[in-house]
């Protein structure tokens, strides 16, 4: 019993911890840009090696459960994370030249690290909780969303007491000391062999199927969205709208907020509207949100805008994964592991194309034009569901 329940405590710690992680270096916007000057270009460049090693984890992840199994797949990816913060803590000891590349190497540890956790985040909780496989996966990404909801409130906190340093150092001590947990714990995770030849027999490979890429090319444009909304809502009230930085700091916290509640909400809701009805209702809010935010130039409706952007963006992609996973019920690990390499790097190319694209266009105008991320998704939904692909999904 005390073993089971230190294997619950390691595994869903790791949900937190990637959370927070996960936001380290938007959080951290100000301050970085404080210290080193970084133009708007420069700063979403830092997103790009994010992209490429995410989808580089989820791809050797999927491919290397059968071989080295869950445990170790776990612990490396904590240890990917805790490098990913020791390279962003190093920074403000790092000589000027080197700070831009030390950031360019932690946002890809952070990267890879994401990439390869997809398969253990969402395969331990259903394990640990055979009985309640579903919600044992809600909790995982609701702490994710939780994590992801408190750290800009530290950083904040740590940066006006002229500490911002102390964050980044804990989380990379916190996650190489999980790492450590997870490579001696008895998590178990080597019976994947087996379900995998099994899983080959049963039904093609999702990658022959045209539905699986569109739910794929889907979850990339919303990740553009998050990405817009969480990686530049610091930047964006801070320096567009002239709020001051805690302000600035709570929209983005706000975003993370109301992400996690409206995923608690939203599960309840599931209990009597189907979850594709949800599913192609939250785009819609998304473009609202967008054309919205422009006019975020108080604190009460910077703060609330972001809170609504989080509502709207909030089950989109746990939706989008169980849509696919129950279209693909034999590649269930696969296909989300993929969905999160398509998450987190369309998250950071978002990001990017924001940066490249603010020499040419101001923030409000961007935020209105990225309303066109919203309707592509409809629109390739209902490319999905003219052709078969949605109606066969019957998620829960």
């Amino acid at each position: 019993m005390h073993a089971r329940i230190s294997s619950i405590v390691a595994v869903y710690l790791a949900g937190l911890l990637q959370g927070m992680i996960l936001v380290s270096f938007p959080a951290s916007s100000a301050v970085l840009r404080a210290q080193h000057g970084f133009t708007d270009a420069r700063y979403g460049l830092i997103f790009l090696p994010q992209v490429v090693f995410a989808v580089i984890g989820a791809l050797c992840g999927g491919a290397l459960v059968p071989r080295i199994g869950l445990q170790r797949l776990l612990w490396i990816a904590l240890l990917a994370n805790g490098l990913s913060q020791s390279a962003l803590a190093g920074v403000s000891w790092a000589p000027a030249a080197l700070a831009y590349p030390l950031l360019l190497a932690g946002t890809g540890c952070l990267g890879l690290g994401f990439g390869l956790l997809g398969a253990p985040m969402n395969t331990y909780p259903q394990r640990l909780f055979a009985a309640r496989a579903g919600t044992a996966v809600v909790a995982m990404h609701t702490l994710v969303g939780f994590g992801s909801m408190v750290c800009p409130v530290l950083v904040d906190a740590a940066a006006a007491a002229n500490r911002w340093i102390a964050v980044p150092a804990t989380l990379a001590m916190l996650a190489l000391l999980l790492a450590g947990a997870a490579a001696w714990l008895p998590l178990g995770g080597e019976p994947e062999r087996p379900l995998a030849t099994a899983e080959r027999s049963l039904e093609p490979p999702p990658v022959n199927a045209a539905a699986f890429w569109l739910f794929a090319a889907i979850a990339v444009i919303y990740a553009f969205a998050e990405g817009t909304f969480s990686n530049w809502a610091v930047i964006f009230l801070h320096d567009a709208k002239g709020l001051p930085a805690s302000t600035a700091a709570l929209g983005l916290s706000a975003f993370w907020g109301s992400l996690v509640t409206g995923r608690l909400l939203i599960s309840a809701l599931l209990l009597r509207v189907p979850a594709r009805t949800i599913w192609i209702a939250l785009p819609a809010l998304i473009g609202a949100a967008f054309l919205l935010l422009p006019y975020a130039d108080t604190p009460l409706r910077g703060v609330g805008l972001f809170g609504f952007a989080g509502l709207a963006c909030s089950a989109f992609f746990p939706l989008s994964v169980a849509l696919v996973s129950a279209r693909f019920p034999q590649h269930i690990a696969w296909v989300s592991s993929m969905m999160i390499a398509a998450l987190v790097g369309g998250t950071g190319l978002g990001s990017f194309v924001l940066g490249a694209l603010r020499s040419a266009l101001s923030f409000d105008a961007l935020y209105r034009w990225s309303a066109l991320y919203p309707a592509a998704v409809l629109l390739l939904a209902a490319v999905l569901w003219s052709s078969g692909g949605l109606r066969q999904a019957k998620a829960s």
